[in-house]
């Protein structure tokens, strides 16, 4: 099963190992902070808007920002159906 990330990407739903609320982290939660940078500095992010990002969608692989919702992302996973 596949899984609209947002954008033009569509994933495996069993790659994804978390997702990340940025509507419920603060900016002054660092650790959520240095994990982002990290990934940017490792060449592993991907930013799938320009508008405002609402999830951090964490696969093996990559690591995207969402402009869709964590709980929709959640639903479109758990759903069993390409979405």
């Amino acid at each position: 099963m596949y899984v609209h990330i947002g954008g033009e990407v569509t994933i495996p739903a069993d790659s994804i190992c978390a997702l990340l609320s940025l509507e419920t982290v603060s900016p002054s939660q660092k650790t959520v902070t240095d994990f982002i940078n990290a990934e940017d500095e490792n060449n592993r992010l991907q930013y799938l808007t320009d508008e405002i990002p609402r999830t951090v969608v964490v696969t093996f692989d990559r690591t995207y920002i969402s402009p869709l919702s964590s709980g929709v992302l959640r639903k479109r996973a758990e759903s069993g159906k390409y979405i």
